[in-house]
């Protein structure tokens, strides 16, 4: 009688314990692959702000080679 109980906690103790590792990995799972998209996420977010820096930096190009050539006009027509 002493050891069916006996074998019947330990089964549920094994069972419990094979509970929580499961339940220890799939949570594992869940923040690894959480990781894994907030790090794409911050990688596009760095290319979006790569690709805005080059378009501003573009515009002030522009703007500064309008400046140069306004410049030269009134330069040239001896203002």
């Amino acid at each position: 009688m002493v050891t069916d109980i006996r074998t019947v906690l330990d089964s549920m103790e094994n069972s419990l314990r094979l509970q929580i590792q499961s339940n220890a990995e799939r949570r594992a799972a869940k923040a690894e692959q959480e990781e894994k998209e907030f790090k794409e996420k911050l990688m596009k977010a760095a290319v979006s702000k790569m690709e805005l820096d080059g378009k501003a930096a573009q515009i002030h190009g522009t703007q500064d080679a309008v400046r140069r050539d306004q410049l030269m006009a009134l330069m040239m027509a001896g203002f």
